[in-house]
């Protein structure tokens, strides 16, 4: 708290300095009576709604290819090599990077925006779920086995808590590359709403206060899903398996 506030000083002296124009560098008083203008007639709300639906969407449909994925590559070999190859050649490629040939195939729109955001998420979880999968200690697998537990029994009561940890440390990556994903991918593929298009259209008008208006948006919502989400998924998992997801 204290850093945010010493940020927040130093950017109201630098903002007041003359520096620059205030058009450029708006002072915190411009800044919040822009959002407060924003949050008063909607538009504000309607572009975090429209963001926020495109990360839930992709980041649903990259934990429904990512985890069963993982589970089965770190079960079985033959699907691991498979996978793996193309994985870590995918993997160091940015999200960002597909967005024109993305804007070809799909068009302006939310297509491509969500697409992104499934190409983001998914390579973390599914990295950190086929880690986590081949970490169970197998004298657990062996013990389950001999006291009679089917596939399906292994892997809720077994595999799953076992990897746990790995699961929770992939899906905060999986969010947060999402997150920057979908702001990255509004800001070129220009959608219809989103507060990457607040602010694309912000730069193009010299508007700093809306722009720093969707920024502080996009960082606190940031901040939230991190605290909020994922470390409660942490206590969770703590609380019901004894264990803690690693950092």
């Amino acid at each position: 708290m204290i850093g945010v506030v010493a940020v927040l000083a130093i950017w109201e002296a630098f903002a007041r300095s003359g520096m620059f124009s205030t058009a450029l560098t708006p002072p915190i008083e411009s800044i919040a009576a822009t959002m407060f203008d924003m949050i008063r007639d909607g538009s504000l709300l309607e572009n975090t709604l429209a963001t926020l639906a495109r990360v839930f969407l992709g980041f649903a449909i990259a934990v429904a290819i990512a985890v069963p994925l993982g589970v089965l590559m770190g079960r079985y070999w033959v699907v691991e090599r498979f996978f793996l190859p193309l994985i870590s050649v995918l993997v160091p490629i940015p999200s960002l990077a597909w967005v024109p040939l993305l804007l070809l195939w799909c068009g302006i729109g939310d297509t491509a925006t969500i697409l992104v955001v499934i190409y983001a998420a998914a390579f973390p979880l599914l990295y950190n779920v086929w880690r986590g999968v081949t970490a169970v200690n197998p004298l657990w697998i062996r013990a389950a086995r001999v006291m009679g537990a089917n596939q399906w029994t292994l892997l809720r009561k077994v595999i799953v808590p076992g990897a746990m940890p790995y699961i929770i440390t992939g899906a905060r990556l999986g969010f947060g590359r999402a997150w920057i994903g979908v702001v990255g991918a509004e800001l070129l593929a220009s959608p219809r709403l989103g507060l990457g298009e607040v602010i694309f259209n912000a730069g193009e008008y010299l508007q700093s206060s809306v722009m720093f208006s969707a920024i502080i948006v996009i960082g606190a919502l940031g901040v939230f899903f991190e605290r909020c989400v994922f470390q409660a998924m942490e206590t969770a998992t703590v609380r019901k398996w004894g264990m803690s997801a690693g950092r």
